[in-house]
């Protein structure tokens, strides 16, 4: 089927098929805007003729520490520029980059060096104890750590191992890429958080992460020349992409090593950053910046906002301070973000901001360069589209993983039936605009009544005094499990639990109302989310 009735002759060549890559953006942008400024860290600014050449050079230094094809380099780096340049030179020599979460534990980095068999590791000096530890108590051949230090951040080298300014002084400038043969070969290896038992490693494939930077821009609305703040950690999803997509569009990268609202405010207003993503508690964090922490500035930024469903409330204050936000989502699997909450302006912009905010929270519709993302029920058929009816989002298209790095049985449970299961439960709405109800095992079953523990918090942090809101269930003798509140207060505020919970029934039915309300901060992952499955043993704890 779709083929012509002669087709000799027709073959694919060099001339006519080229495997997809986001490498190819750089080596294009290396040339079409050459003197145009790539990367800022600081005082640290180079221009993509340089940008290229640093990431040519560090491609060149692995080889010469005798990283071939195929094999992987870790990172233990935050947002600063080698782990920026490390998205090219990696796979530019062949390599498959790994970048490990900087706020594991020892056991749990080992275990990653192992698994993935890391031949070299980029490590920031902050790092370098837990590199260290990790490689100690590896049962595998340890890779080779090559320090990164940085003195502006307060980093000096140790001096204990190869320097990795030293390594690109010493390398080829000219070195010749490694260009994917096949667009399906591994370009990323991300392990997942590994809440429960031993993390999974999901591989990215050049197909994928080409095909989501160009849906990128498309969603984002990008135009030429963006500037983009580094807030989404890019060992989180390869930092869904964005640093792969900013050469095919000439844009700025502007580091951020530290995450605070005075780094933000500063490099929006000094560095005119145009876009940037980040977790909800980013948001909240912006929103409730005191004062001092502020700085002015007179353009919109555009903010991608994933991790979890912000509360409307957040949304509702942050447009008033000059962001406009749109709520993306994905996962790990799906190399970032898939969905949008594409905005319907000619249906929505005359709402009022309550009912605008309700709306921006939906996790919305597929990006472009998704085949099909919708909820369904457990039989694998589509749920009513009514707004009430639950079921998994279930996910197709081509920035889906390829499957878990040694893990057949996983890939094929995830794969079943055809779509990627997200493990994530959901509505969709008449105009098929899915919105999550919950995680599966975030779900609170009390008296046979599901409670969402979104919708939960979504209340909670309507309150003036509340930070940040986690729902989770607490057993109970006769309801089976209730749901129970912690909850991080803003500064000064004081803590009344019974006037929160009369606070909450004013919205929600009486079942769905917290029954404890417990006062703490919150753990929390490198990312923003908050570590539900934390709270959940507190609360088994509760009387």
């Amino acid at each position: 089927m779709g083929w012509m009735t002669d087709e000799t002759g027709l073959e694919k060549c060099a001339a006519n098929y080229v495997p997809l890559t986001p490498l190819s953006h750089l080596r294009r942008a290396a040339h079409v805007f050459a003197s145009r400024t790539a990367v800022v860290d600081g005082a640290h600014r180079v221009s993509y003729s340089e940008y290229y050449e640093r990431c040519s050079r560090l491609a060149s230094a692995l080889s010469q520490l005798g990283v071939s094809r195929g094999d992987v380099v870790a990172t233990l780096i935050p947002n600063v520029t080698a782990q920026v340049e490390a998205h090219f030179g990696v796979p530019a020599c062949g390599a498959v980059l790994n970048t490990i979460n900087t706020r594991l534990d020892v056991d749990t980095v080992s275990y990653i060096f192992d698994h993935g068999q890391a031949r070299v590791v980029l490590v920031d000096t902050q790092f370098l104890d837990l590199a260290e530890a990790a490689c100690a108590q590896m049962k595998g051949t340890a890779p080779i750590l090559v320090e990164v230090p940085d003195p502006a951040g307060g980093y000096p080298a140790s001096g204990r191992h190869r320097i990795y300014e030293k390594l690109l002084e010493q390398a080829d400038p000219g070195f010749d890429w490694i260009m994917p043969e096949d667009e399906w070969e591994s370009l990323a290896l991300n392990y997942t958080s590994g809440t429960t038992g031993r993390p999974k490693g999901v591989v990215y494939h050049h197909r994928g992460a080409y095909l989501m930077t160009m849906g990128t821009v498309v969603s984002w609305r990008m135009v030429l020349h963006p500037i983009y703040l580094t807030i989404v950690p890019l060992f989180h999803c390869n930092g869904w992409n964005h640093t792969w997509m900013m050469p095919l569009i000439g844009g700025t990268i502007v580091c951020c090593r530290d995450i605070t609202a005075p780094a933000i405010f500063g490099a929006i207003a000094d560095e005119g950053v145009t876009h940037l993503g980040g977790a909800p508690i980013v948001l909240n964090m912006l929103v409730n910046a005191p004062e001092e922490e502020r700085r002015p500035f007179d353009h919109v930024v555009e903010v991608f906002t994933a991790g979890a469903p912000p509360a409307p409330a957040t949304l509702s204050k942050i447009e008033a301070l000059g962001f406009n936000v749109t709520q993306v989502y994905g996962l790990t699997e799906t190399y970032g973000h898939v969905t949008e909450c594409l905005w319907r302006a000619e249906d929505w912009d005359a709402f009022d901001k309550p009912e605008r905010a309700a709306i921006k929270a939906r996790q919305g519709i597929a990006f472009p360069m998704m085949e099909d993302i919708t909820v369904m029920d457990t039989d694998m058929q589509q749920v009513p589209m009514d707004g009430s009816a639950q079921g998994e989002i279930m996910i197709r298209g081509n920035s889906v993983m390829k499957g878990y790095y040694k893990n057949p049985a996983a890939t094929r449970e995830a794969f079943d039936g055809g779509y990627f299961h997200s493990g994530d439960i959901a509505v969709q709405h008449p105009d098929g605009y899915m919105q999550i109800a919950d995680r599966a095992k975030d779900i609170i079953i009390s008296g046979g009544e599901n409670i969402s523990s979104v919708e939960v918090e979504g209340v909670l942090m309507g309150h003036e005094d509340v930070l940040l809101a986690a729902v989770v269930a607490k057993p109970d003798e006769k309801w089976g499990e209730v749901p129970c509140a912690f909850v991080e207060l803003k500064p000064g505020a004081t803590g009344d639990a019974a006037a929160l919970i009369v606070f909450a029934r004013r919205t929600l039915a009486g079942f769905k109302a917290p029954k404890h309300v417990v006062f703490d901060e919150l753990p929390k992952t490198s990312t923003g989310k908050i570590q539900k499955f934390e709270l959940r043993k507190r609360a088994q704890d509760l009387d």
